[in-house]
């Protein structure tokens, strides 16, 4: 089954309701939104666009988002949504990549570099043209058909294509339902938070149920809009990363405001310090939700409940509070040893997933596929335990993976940009605690390259967000008798400071 029958059916059950909003404004109904999707896919038709192929979208968040999407979805064509905070040239590799056919584009960025798709901007006239074009019928697809290739970045630097099928989304969007919040045509999603990654793959839903789709007006996240969006909207969900609750609840207590048009904010994407969601709690009151997941397994390895997640009254709230939760109804989850075997309650090892919203595998990428996947099996890479009524806590993360606002950045990915330098000889880049971000990026170098040339050559090479915030210059980088970086050491300087 095609996902883009869940909008049909909004759709025909209620055409009048309002579907998306930017602010307070709205720019279609259901039945608009639903005629310019089947509009669009009718134009994809008519440049043979073939189900199966890739259409990409490196856009701002706004309504035409979710037009492209399903238009896409209606032609039977897969999606390939990329952060809009990537550098052109990493836009580029994804669009060569995943074979792209056509890029959707918003004028605000500069278009992908390289490749052969044609590049459309969502607010033109030719997107407007195909908005109007002669429809067509929802293509069959099959739960394992491809909807959305989703590229996460990858410890050898180069991004990995995850496959997520229809079947998967499908699988993932009733969990939501039953394990983290329901859904009614009363609710108004807030895409404050990119539209490519968790923010925008909970779309699906909130179209199933007719809820009103909302942009901010700036585009981005305010927290003052915010606010006030949720006084004039009501009913209003969200997803946040913690640095963005962090400075929701910073600016609602400074303002004196309890957001009483607040329903449910869920959060994820990276640690969240248990005195922020105390204090966000005691402030909004019960109106949080947490969910643990990767792109291999997208927002439905674990979720922890508003229950848990408000509770004080349970001899161990403060351990569950400092957990991911329980596992969601798809999946199983279990903690294995070096040996691939399972571990009993309390033993830390390895998270393995398996169940109906694991991928498939990488896009032709069949050897870091069958590293990810055994005997049915997610290897996850991060490192956690489970306690006897089934709570997964998080006690280290894939590698030397980085989180920063919520955003994932790999160390080598930024190491090998600044060793493209003439004055670099080695570089070990990290993350250092911060309260505001999680994490900042910190690189040491050794080499005579000053900290202005560094941080403009990886201006000019990755994207913003992947920039250090640090540059430290050393004599040499701590080693073992193998001659590996010892990162330990470099991080216990930083917390050493």
């Amino acid at each position: 089954m095609n996902l883009a029958h869940w909008l049909a059916r909004a759709a025909a059950a209620t055409p009048e309701a309002p579907a998306l909003l930017v602010g307070q404004r709205i720019i279609a109904d259901y039945a608009t939104f639903e005629a310019r999707a089947a509009a669009v896919a009718g134009a994809f038709s008519a440049r043979d666009i073939a189900p199966g192929d890739r259409i990409a979208i490196f856009a701002r968040n706004c309504p035409e988002f979710l037009v492209a999407l399903y238009g896409a979805w209606i032609a039977g064509a897969a999606v390939v949504p990329i952060n809009a905070k990537l550098h052109p040239r990493e836009a580029g590799f994804i669009v060569e990549n995943s074979g792209t056919r056509l890029t959707f584009v918003t004028a605000d960025l500069d278009p992908p570099e390289g490749g052969k798709a044609e590049t459309i901007d969502l607010h033109s006239g030719t997107f407007a043209q195909m908005c109007a074009h002669a429809p067509r019928d929802i293509a069959h697809r099959e739960p394992g058909d491809l909807a959305w290739l989703f590229y996460t970045s990858g410890t050898t630097g180069q991004p990995k294509g995850v496959r997520i099928t229809h079947g998967m989304l499908m699988a993932m969007s009733l969990a939501y339902l039953t394990d983290v919040d329901d859904v009614s045509a009363a609710d108004a999603v807030l895409y404050a938070a990119p539209m490519s990654h968790g923010a925008g793959i909970y779309n699906m839903f909130n179209v199933l149920r007719g809820a009103r789709h909302v942009y901010p007006a700036s585009g981005g996240f305010d927290a003052g809009e915010v606010l006030d969006l949720c006084t004039a909207l009501g009913s209003v969900t969200m997803f946040m990363a913690p640095t963005m609750v962090r400075r929701f609840t910073d600016m609602a207590m400074a303002r004196g405001d309890r957001a009483e048009g607040l329903r449910t904010i869920v959060y994820a994407g990276g640690p969240m310090y248990s005195a922020d969601i105390i204090e966000a709690v005691d402030w909004f009151g019960p109106k949080f939700v947490q969910v643990y997941g990767q792109g291999e397994c997208p927002m439905s390895i674990t979720a922890l409940s508003r229950g848990d997640v408000a509770d004080r009254s349970h001899p161990r709230w403060r351990e569950r509070l400092g957990s991911v939760g329980r596992a969601q109804s798809v999946v199983e989850v279990a903690i294995h040893g070096p040996d691939g075997q399972p571990l009993p309650a309390g033993a830390p090892g390895e998270i393995v997933v398996r169940g109906a919203t694991i991928m498939p595998g990488y896009w032709e990428n069949p050897e870091a596929t069958a590293k990810t996947l055994k005997h049915g099996w997610l290897l996850t890479g991060d490192i956690g335990s489970l306690d006897d009524d089934g709570y997964l806590t998080l006690t280290d993360r894939s590698r030397d993976l980085i989180i920063s606002g919520g955003s994932n950045i790999y160390p080598r990915e930024v190491e090998e940009v600044l060793l493209t330098l003439d004055d670099v000889r080695e570089v070990s880049v990290v993350g250092q605690p911060d309260p505001e971000w999680g994490e900042i990026v910190v690189a040491f170098v050794v080499g005579g390259a000053p900290a202005e040339a560094l941080d403009a050559h990886c201006k000019a090479n990755i994207a913003r967000f992947k920039r250090p915030k640090r540059y430290i210059s050393v004599p040499d980088l701590p080693k073992n008798n193998y001659g590996k970086v010892l990162k330990t050491e470099l991080r216990k300087r930083l917390t050493e400071e």
